[in-house]
């Protein structure tokens, strides 16, 4: 795995809605900048991204933990990539889905639900939005939201924005509620 550069971006509510929130609402994005070994080719088995998921879901998860107080336990999380113009959006789909969750979660101690994402093509700086859900409970609607992360000079051509957001409090003053 060739890693350009990483960012991590942390969201602390405290005050909305003319309200304290407390504790605080908390959101962190970490995003990693990898090559893409497939940019500019096609390649029927993309088990070679396969592998690189693993790997940045890990160091992501690390990453976007060590970021939050020590004691702030993960309610929620989600992903997403962006792939550079040379790549396809195949390629985000094989770094996100069969071995992404498994690090996440063992980082995060657990996670019933499915980890949503998003994924795109597109040039550096493009912003990608990442839904957020409960990671035990989909349905829980505090949890369900969205965080944004943009890197000016990523992705390149050539490379794949990773990102995975952990979250902590759900929305801040969440009060939207299942029926019945």
């Amino acid at each position: 795995m060739e890693i350009r550069k990483t960012v991590v971006a942390v969201e602390e509510t405290s005050r909305a809605g003319g309200h304290q929130v407390t504790p605080p609402s908390r959101k962190v994005v970490a995003a990693a900048v990898v090559t893409n070994p497939c940019a500019g080719r096609y390649v029927e088995d993309l088990g070679e991204l396969e592998t690189l998921g693993a790997e940045v879901a890990e160091l992501l998860a690390h990453r976007a933990v060590a970021a939050l107080p020590p004691d702030v336990v993960v309610t929620a999380y989600g992903k997403g990539a962006i792939v550079g113009l040379d790549g396809e959006l195949e390629h985000a789909a094989a770094i996100l889905h069969p071995r992404f969750g498994a690090p996440v979660r063992a980082v995060v101690g657990g996670g019933a639900s499915i980890i949503p994402s998003t994924k795109k093509v597109g040039p550096a700086g493009s912003p990608i939005t990442m839904p957020i859900v409960h990671r035990d409970d989909i349905w829980s609607f505090d949890e369900m939201d969205a965080a944004e992360i943009a890197i000016p000079d990523a992705p390149r051509p050539d490379e794949i924005v990773v990102c995975l957001v952990l979250a902590a409090g759900g929305r801040p003053l969440a009060r939207t509620r299942r029926p019945g």
